[in-house]
């Protein structure tokens, strides 16, 4: 193969280091080279990082192979003895230019692992890209890392702790974006409403939202990642509420609807705050619409408790579901409790599953014959305000609509996605 490939698992903010990733090898004009940017939020999420790991080799048995990501900064050195692996990155190395020049591939397992101490690392440098490949939108990354410890989470372990990215960097990397032409920006990190907490002048996530909305006026669309309902400010409610170019999709790490399991779990809210929190929301922004983390089979989770998370999705109107079949991780304290039936962690992650799946039908239903403001991301796809994918049936579309906001007018569903075609 030629030039250099980046393959990403996981997160929003690995999308983003990707193209950081993707960058730095080819300013080294690294070649032959595969780089895979791992996931470790679940066992599962490993198991595919390694069996791609080999696939690729198999297809490519000349090529070199690096691996890095949350997986290879946790579990190093198992990633270092696969004998298709010639190199493991870890998380602060993997964003560095140095670590992509005069690279000897030709290491054994000790010399082949370059992966610092996460836990050391106190700031977040910023990281100017001009675009995203062929993605019509752009992630920024404005903070990394997580100070809370859920028993269940071992991804503090391969970020560090929280730390932010100052916000005149992040607005400058917005204003680069959009004169490059990007009209939607997605805000990303590891625990995004922690903003600010290790800044001077007293930021939070909804200031920041104000400032940088004010600041980038040509800005058309600005999405939130993954949320935390407990750590929302009172700036970002009024931004909710007020800006209309903050799109009404927002996605909230809930992972449970029972008080003892969230308690088990070592989250910092209840159900009633969930509840509470997306009335309070749905008042400020009537069509606004919730995605939501959930995990099935927790430790110690009973069929009543399992119940409480499955009402939850009907109670709290949540649309879009990630859904996380519980796994244990190594050296977490959800690890050393009762564990539940893997036969029933799967069972009850398909129920919830089919209850997000039925949501999502009737809300995409209830869109028929409206017409959305949608991102066109290829000449046959796009997506409207409240994140819902759209199969576009024009047959005409120009190429250089991608990445525009178009109106679309909504015909109907089909496979979990709206139908429509470009409205004049």
């Amino acid at each position: 193969m030629a030039g250099s490939q980046v393959i990403t698992f996981g997160c929003r903010l690995n999308s983003f280091e990707s193209e950081i990733m993707q960058n730095h090898a080819q300013n080294s004009d690294m070649d032959n080279t595969i780089i895979f940017n791992t996931c470790a939020v679940t066992a599962e999420a490993q198991r595919q990082a390694r069996q791609a790991i080999r696939r690729a080799k198999r297809e490519n048995p000349d090529a070199n192979i690096i691996v890095t990501g949350c997986a290879a900064q946790i579990d190093a050195t198992s990633f270092a003895e696969m004998t298709e692996v010639n190199l493991v990155l870890g998380n602060e190395e993997k964003l560095q230019a140095q670590s992509y020049s005069q690279i000897d591939f030709g290491l054994d397992n000790e010399e082949k692992i370059q992966v610092n101490d996460i836990m050391s690392v106190t700031e977040t440098a910023p990281q100017l890209i001009d675009g995203f490949g062929e993605r019509s939108r752009a992630f920024v990354q404005i903070q990394n890392g997580c100070d809370h410890r859920c028993t269940f989470c071992i991804i503090p372990f391969g970020r560090g702790n929280s730390r932010s990215v100052p916000s005149g960097e992040i607005i400058a990397q917005i204003n680069r974006l959009v004169d490059n032409g990007y009209k939607e920006v997605v805000l990303t990190g590891v625990d995004i409403t922690a903003y600010g907490s290790d800044l001077p002048g007293n930021l939070t996530l909804g200031k920041l939202v104000q400032k940088l909305l004010k600041a980038v006026p040509d800005l058309a669309r600005l999405r939130l990642s993954s949320i935390d309902s407990v750590e929302i400010d009172d700036a970002l409610i009024d931004a909710i509420s007020n800006e209309q170019r903050l799109m009404p999709h927002i996605h909230l790490s809930l992972q449970a609807g029972d008080n003892m399991i969230l308690k088990r779990m070592k989250r910092r809210h209840s159900r009633e705050h969930s509840l509470e929190f997306c009335q309070q929301l749905k008042k400020a922004r009537k069509d606004i619409v919730f995605g939501a983390d959930l995990i099935a089979g927790f430790p110690t989770e009973t069929d009543e408790m399992f119940e409480n998370t499955l009402a939850l999705v009907d109670q709290c109107d949540l649309t879009y579901l990630h859904v996380f079949p519980y796994s244990p991780r190594p050296n977490t304290p959800a690890a050393r409790m009762p564990q539940v039936n893997g036969r029933i962690i799967r069972d009850r992650a398909a129920r919830l599953r089919a209850a997000g799946a039925l949501r999502l039908e009737r809300f995409l239903e209830r869109q028929t014959g409206t017409i959305c403001s949608a991102l066109i991301e290829t000449e046959t796809t796009a997506r409207s305000e409240h994140f819902a994918p759209i199969k576009l049936q024009d047959e005409n579309l120009p190429s250089s609509a991608v990445g525009a906001i178009l109106n679309v007018k909504i015909t109907g569903t089909a496979n979990g996605k709206l139908q429509g075609h470009a409205a004049p």
